[in-house]
């Protein structure tokens, strides 16, 4: 499995995170199936973007920025990919890949830059759907020969600090040939499942298919593109402004609630990111913590067969979801949750001692029906990751971690 990774310029928003969540539930699936599982997980830090985030200083940021993803993403608690190559780590191998492409009469040269022919490779369009007359320019220059060619090099520009030297001059790859490079080098010419956002259909994995064909490799068989996350509605980006980072959302509502809100949605399907999505799914998972609370109760027969169609059938993680809400069976229960990084739902942690002193101070506010009072406590422990309930009868609480 190859699955498009971030191009590496700011903080991971919640909408980058999909893929990765995605990527590593389906591995894991897969591999508790007994498939012999290798999944790639690239990092783009060569890109226009990045130049552009920060003129005469990309590698640093490319490298920062790095940093931040592999750390936000370790905190999701699915482990890592089995491979997670930087672009920069393969500039040789690009190098080499562009060469075989001009050779065999599918790309030239034009004053530093390498452009792909696109009239050279006749199925292009096939996979985004795009007629290739119909294709509009993807990078202007009135030396190409075709307004649709795109670029396997570029020459290096004045406020671009990093290059590399090539055949046809100082430079750096393009983004297309860096994937088809990565995914060739640590999967070989063919692999089963390609997987990424639906943005990246056109232009990107349609040039992909391009390159990697016109030499002769099957590339990727199936297609895996999951839909977008949208904030109230709209496509969440860095350019539109309106995006929550992965840090924050973790850090405000807690590994597990990010990962049940993913579950909540197809993965094919847009998905809503809002304050009120991502409560609901708080709700979930506070839900699956009071069942492993309860005592365990066994499930029906077909209890797994069921959660396992779900999957089964286009990995379809809302219906599986629905079905778990419906065992009280800890075992199962926590077999499922372990597809999907949330078995430590069942932790039920020990309140530090500060926490357990603010419930107390708001149990004596009650006690004196100091309400107001009791509602500031309240919300200072909920601050501080933790949920205050109080027990009927006896005037007592339980504290538990918010999801």
């Amino acid at each position: 499995m190859y699955v498009c990774g971030p191009t590496v310029y700011a903080r991971a928003h919640v909408g980058n995170a999909r893929p990765f969540v995605l990527g590593m539930w389906l591995r894991s699936w897969l591999r508790s199936q007994g498939y012999d599982v290798t999944l790639v997980h690239n990092i783009t830090d060569i890109n226009d973007k990045i130049y552009e985030a920060a003129p005469g200083a990309s590698a640093p940021l490319a490298e920062r920025a790095t940093r931040w993803y592999l750390e936000d993403t370790a905190d999701l608690g699915l482990g890592m990919p089995d491979h997670v190559p930087k672009a920069s780590e393969l500039v040789p191998q690009i190098v080499a890949f562009i060469e075989q492409l001009v050779e065999r009469g599918h790309a030239y040269a034009v004053e530093g830059d390498v452009y792909f022919r696109v009239a050279s490779y006749p199925e292009y369009g096939r996979l985004s759907g795009q007629r290739p007359d119909d294709v509009e320019e993807q990078e202007p220059n009135p030396l190409k020969e075709d307004p649709r060619d795109f670029a396997l090099w570029k020459a290096n520009k004045p406020d671009e600090d990093t290059w590399w030297d090539s055949p046809w001059g100082r430079g750096r790859p393009g983004w297309h040939i860096e994937c088809s490079v990565m995914a060739e080098e640590l999967l070989g010419p063919a692999f089963e499942i390609h997987g990424g956002g639906l943005d990246l259909v056109f232009p990107h994995h349609e040039n992909e298919v391009a390159q990697s064909r016109a030499l002769g490799r099957e590339f990727a068989r199936i297609w895996a593109h999951n839909g977008i996350l949208r904030f109230t509605g709209e496509k969440m980006s860095k350019s539109l402004g309106n995006v929550t980072t992965l840090r924050e959302a973790i850090d405000e509502y807690g590994r597990e609630t990010v990962l049940v809100f993913f579950l909540t949605g197809h993965w094919s399907k847009p998905i809503d990111f809002s304050e009120e999505t991502v409560r609901a799914a708080q709700a979930r998972a506070e839900r699956f913590r009071d069942v492993l609370r309860a005592a365990s109760e066994p499930a029906p027969p077909d209890a797994w067969q069921r959660f396992a169609a779900a999957l089964d059938d286009d990995f379809n993680t809302p219906q599986a979801l629905a079905v778990m809400h419906e065992w009280r069976d800890h075992d199962l229960l926590l077999r499922a949750l372990g597809v999907f990084g949330l078995a430590a739902l069942a932790a039920e942690a020990e309140a530090p001692e500060e926490i357990r002193a603010l419930a107390e101070q708001r149990a004596a506010a009650r006690d004196r029906r100091d309400f107001g009072e009791a509602d500031r406590l309240r919300e200072e422990i909920e601050s501080r990751g933790w949920t205050v309930r109080d027990v009927a009868g006896d005037g007592g609480f339980q504290l538990v971690p918010r999801a």
